[in-house]
């Protein structure tokens, strides 16, 4: 090959490189980035957008601008309302009976493949920062910066690609720093690439505890009680009766409302929320813990002198609760609005597609309860906000049904890579543009809680809820005899058999439950509270039916094998 020839194909070269480099690049472009933040227990009462009670008096205006930009979803709701089976869902795409994680402790099936793996594989750079909170390391991931198991509010613990595998104390509050970690992720990625972020927060996780700094910020804030605070249960069955959820009588003192000095020395049960509350404490450096006593020891004062009983006392124990839940969110709206910002002012909002979530729902005094669980519409549905620049209306409203485990179809739906055959969920991306005009969405949901004889000693349940209707079928041993019907509290050595063999010790699991086998059935349009029990009653036999059927094609279609 002579001098001229080289040159040529020198040059040809050349061109070839820069035209595959400029192609990676569009294609970069194309594909957006994707964050996607996701909190533990945020109730969608609690996000102004929506419009609640609580929220009108708590604002979160930094939350509100994704809906704003984008779609709000009205009815997104979990697959099982519980932290870890939510999160394997997010991850898989599957129902928990089919990746492993009906319970919280052991389950996942590690050889399932998680989306962000088959990302990794189309080019993207993937990070998680913050709650993991599952019974393996992340997989699928360029960088991890998460929490020890549950992670904690005030100088928290981390490990990740960046620590060598260690756990290391980082000074400050939780949220905050977690978010420092996702803005750094950002910040040195590699920019040639798409990048998919999860930020995944501890708050407003029970103890719901505040940075220092927003300790009091709603004390003079009264918030409206529900008006089902003072629920009666008349036409439901006994789960509702037996579950251990109840802001006036099972909240405690020392852990959740932060009064040390009730205490009962001679009680295992005041000693384990007294020790739950110092954990946290003791983490504390002599700033944060100034901060602390001098906001609570004088309100705690205060309440020990004024001898409240009856609905006072009911009254002040919701109010604290509200506004210890409240504080918390503060610093996550703070945090949303540092991610959008950044967003902005780096040119990257409008190729990001930017999800608000959390694991599942949370009772907010509704029923006379906190925590989750439940089917009932408060902790089944999940606040669910989505902007994405050019493909979705701003200011938009979705009313079709749409389930965490759609998430991960959706996210490789816009990574451009086709759904697994085995995932049952479906991509959010037609609603985007069409939203409620989508034809053929689908007309009801499964659902399906297991984790039962543990905390809060919610039966095991599923069901399925449509557009009007849900039905709900309660089942199972009661107490310590549904032991046998759950793989890992039989096992020694288990995180499931640990904590139900300290949950014992403390006589948790008395009265012992009784076995049951019944159904619920409720009309959403004619009562949104779920207060009246329609099943067995005359004129709902044909839809008593046609739910029946429902769920069971959903129990044979995705094999499950308890119900």
């Amino acid at each position: 090959m002579d001098n001229k020839s080289l040159l040529s194909f020198a040059a040809l070269s050349c061109i070839a490189a820069t035209a595959q480099a400029q192609q990676k690049a569009a294609a970069a472009t194309q594909r957006p980035n994707i964050v996607y933040i996701m909190c533990d227990d945020h109730a969608f009462q609690c996000i102004s957008a929506y419009g609640g009670p609580i929220s009108k008096l708590a604002p979160t205006p930094n939350i509100d601008r994704i809906a704003q930009r984008g779609m709000r979803f009205d009815r997104a709701f979990v697959e099982n309302s519980l932290s870890t089976p939510s999160r394997a869902c997010l991850m898989t795409g599957l129902y928990s009976n089919q990746n492993g994680q009906r319970q919280l402790g052991e389950g996942i099936d590690t050889t399932r493949t998680f989306f962000t793996e088959q990302l990794q594989q189309a080019g993207y750079q993937t990070a998680v920062v913050g709650k993991w909170h599952m019974g393996c390391d992340p997989k699928g991931f360029d960088y991890y910066h998460i929490y020890n198991d549950q992670g904690q509010y005030y100088n928290p613990q981390y490990r990740g690609t960046d620590t060598d595998g260690k756990y290391i104390v980082e000074e400050g509050y939780s949220t905050d720093l977690t978010t420092d970690h996702a803005l750094s992720f950002i910040e040195h990625r590699d920019a040639s690439k798409p990048f998919c972020l999860l930020l995944h927060h501890k708050a407003p996780h029970r103890n719901w505890l505040a940075n220092t700094k927003y300790f009091g910020m709603y004390d003079n804030v009264t918030f409206p009680m529900p008006e089902t605070f003072y629920d009666d249960y008349e036409t439901r069955g006994s789960a509702v009766r037996t579950q251990k959820m109840s802001v006036t009588k099972d909240m405690r003192w020392e852990q959740d409302f932060k009064v040390p000095e009730m205490l009962d020395t001679a009680n295992a049960d005041s000693w384990d929320s007294y020790l739950s509350l110092m954990n946290e404490v003791n983490r504390m450096n002599p700033e944060q813990r100034i901060a602390w006593g001098k906001y609570y020891f004088p309100r705690n004062r205060r309440l020990l002198e004024a001898r409240l009983t009856g609905k006072e006392l009911d009254e002040w124990k919701y109010q604290n609760y509200i506004r210890d839940y409240m504080s918390v969110i503060k610093s996550v709206d703070e945090s949303v609005g540092r991610v959008l910002d950044y967003l902005d002012s780096h040119g990257l909002t409008d190729n990001t597609i930017i999800v608000y979530t959390s694991d599942q729902g949370f009772y907010m005094g509704e029923h006379g309860w906190f925590d989750k669980r439940f089917m009932y519409e408060e902790s089944l549905r999940t606040p669910l906000l989505i902007a994405y620049p050019g493909h979705i209306q701003p200011g938009s409203v979705c009313n079709k049904l749409v389930q965490n485990i759609d998430y991960a179809p959706t996210f490789l739906d816009l990574a451009g890579i086709s759904k697994p055959k085995e995932l049952p969920g479906r991509s959010l991306t037609p609603l985007f543009k069409a939203g409620d005009k989508v034809k053929g969405w689908r007309n009801s949901i499964y659902y399906h809680y297991y984790d039962y004889p543990t905390y809060h000693m919610v039966r095991k349940h599923d069901g399925v809820r449509t557009d009007r209707y849900k039905l709900i079928h309660f089942y199972g041993a009661g107490g310590l005899d549904a032991v046998k019907e759950n793989k890992y509290q039989r096992q020694p050595g288990t995180r499931e058999h640990g904590c139900m063999t300290y949950l014992t010790s403390l006589g948790y699991f008395e009265p012992k439950d009784s076995a049951v086998n019944y159904n619920e059935l409720y009309d959403l349009q004619a009562d949104p509270h779920e207060l009246n029990n329609l099943y067995g009653k005359p004129g709902y036999e044909k839809i008593s039916k046609q739910l029946q059927k429902q769920l069971t094609d959903y129990r044979k279609s995705i094999a499950v094998d308890e119900y």
